[in-house]
């Protein structure tokens, strides 16, 4: 079957592959194409490569099952010596009420918050633990920095933990790594706290759903709208210290009916020359009788961003942080076979490398979360009930092989599924965001081979048809240090 820029797809088995007519003559195994077509020994590779990718994902079976292992407990004691990030809530009280907060009307999986405002003692407790693994030997990652965040609630409400904390790190003793300090704000006590947040170089991720409207459900108590107050703190911080506005603050918007990805961006980028970050709502723990008003609020990333008619600038410009972007980053990670994280993985052969099912993050592979209740999750996306460790005035309480035990009874639940998951080696799915996990879960992301062989060929045609992605993403996204 033609296409109208001289591609034909190819029927294989029952499978259809888009490709142009020389990959389909080295798929039907032309040996004498290339000289019949005169062509040179660099298009005859690339044809000849583009032919084995084609055939290796249309026509083999799937049986992940030896590809998985069960969670090892000294595994998740490295990721603590090697944490790259602690987020600390500093408090669970907030002086906005925002109507899709995930501690708001919307959800029902996070413990009851009581205005709390913590001192630095179970924190600092926290703390000397975690300097003892990373000034140990099973610290593997020297020189990384290591982020100690701040969230709430609203963080700036308690202050003095945040300075408490902060001093604390700057004179105790790290061999292998440094800390570096960042917290998400919603902006309306900034002007209060700014010089010193300055002075102590203190990242800043805002809330800012874009103008006056976009903004609107972030009110506080009485239900007046917050965006002129933040707006100006913003304004200020750009006007009085325009260093340290540009290097240290970043803006996050949350989307929902109110505003889209092209209004977001726009005020943003025109007002404060930056580039945001869109997050979707999140879509687990709502409670039963909120659902319909939840998906009343909802919006997709990617319909909104559709929907704009300066969608191509908007989608260029805000890169790395679209989903999408991702997703065909993750896809050529995974499927191209010419990703590599260490130079280790040029000798090892991935076919026969063990890993354990799902996307599930080992705990502590990419950081920490604690509650102001003490309760030490994963991360703050993950509900209160799944906690894996607690600090209170007795110390630290972490059971490896125990969290080891939780993980690998979830994942076994899964088996079946993943066992037979074409997309199993780019799977993103946290078992954490899936419903009735505690019974029978079922994974929405289960794809098997006619809906991969889709995949594949929808990945295919779209970096056919963007022909300067892969080369952006070589550059921006695949390329690390």
């Amino acid at each position: 079957m033609d296409t109208n820029d001289g591609h034909e797809f190819l029927i294989i088995g029952d499978s259809v592959a888009y490709c142009n007519p020389i990959v389909k003559k080295a798929m039907e195994g032309d040996e004498v194409f290339a000289s019949e077509l005169s062509l040179d020994s660099s298009t005859v590779a690339h044809a000849l490569g583009k032919a084995r990718f084609y055939k290796q994902f249309s026509m083999k079976t799937i049986n992940n099952k030896n590809r998985f292992m069960p969670m090892d407990p000294i595994d998740i004691e490295k990721n603590i010596a090697n944490l790259p990030q602690i987020t600390f809530e500093a408090t669970d009280a907030c002086n906005l009420k925002c109507k899709y907060c995930g501690y708001g009307e919307f959800y029902d999986d996070y413990d009851e918050r009581h205005n709390k405002m913590p001192n630095g003692e179970k924190a600092i407790r926290l703390l000397d633990y975690l300097i003892d693994k990373w000034n140990s030997p099973m610290n593997t990652s020297h020189g990384r920095e290591v982020f100690i965040s701040f969230y709430g609630g609203e963080p700036l409400l308690n202050m003095n933990f945040i300075r408490e904390i902060i001093i604390y790190l700057e004179h105790s003793t790290l061999l292998y790594n440094k800390c570096r300090f960042s917290m998400t704000t919603n902006g309306i006590l900034l002007d209060k706290y700014l010089p010193w947040l300055v002075e102590h170089n203190v990242k800043l991720l805002i809330s800012l759903d874009g103008d006056n409207e976009g903004h609107s459900y972030r009110v506080d108590h009485h239900g007046n709208n917050s965006f002129e107050r933040v707006f100006k703190n913003i304004r200020d911080i750009q006007e009085n210290y325009p260093d340290y506005f540009e290097t240290n603050v970043n803006f996050n918007a949350v989307l929902h009916n109110r505003n889209s990805v092209a209004g977001v961006y726009q005020f943003i980028k025109d007002e404060f020359g930056k580039v945001p970050a869109v997050a979707e709502l999140n879509n687990t723990g709502i409670k039963r009788d909120k659902q319909d008003e939840f998906f009343e609020t909802y919006r997709n990333i990617h319909e909104s961003l559709y929907q704009s008619e300066d969608y191509s600038r908007i989608k260029k410009d805000m890169f790395l942080g679209l989903g999408e972007i991702r997703d065909i980053g993750l896809f050529l990670f995974k499927h191209s076979g010419n990703f590599f994280q260490t130079y280790n993985d040029f000798f090892i052969n991935a076919e026969n490398v063990k890993r354990t099912p799902t996307g599930t993050c080992i705990p502590f592979g990419k950081k920490m979360f604690v509650t102001v209740n003490g309760k030490i999750l994963p991360c703050e996306r993950v509900g209160h009930q799944y906690a894996l460790g607690y600090v209170d005035e007795k110390g630290v309480r972490f059971d490896f092989k125990e969290i080891a035990n939780i993980y690998n009874q979830y994942f076994e639940k899964l088996g079946n599924q993943c066992h037979r998951c074409h997309y199993a080696d780019a799977c993103m799915q946290c078992v954490f965001q899936l419903d009735d996990l505690e019974r029978k879960p079922v994974c929405p992301g289960y794809t098997n081979q006619t809906t991969f062989q889709a995949e594949i060929n929808y990945r295919m045609l779209y970096l056919a048809e963007h022909k300067g992605m892969y080369s952006k993403m070589i550059e921006e996204l695949i390329i690390q240090d």
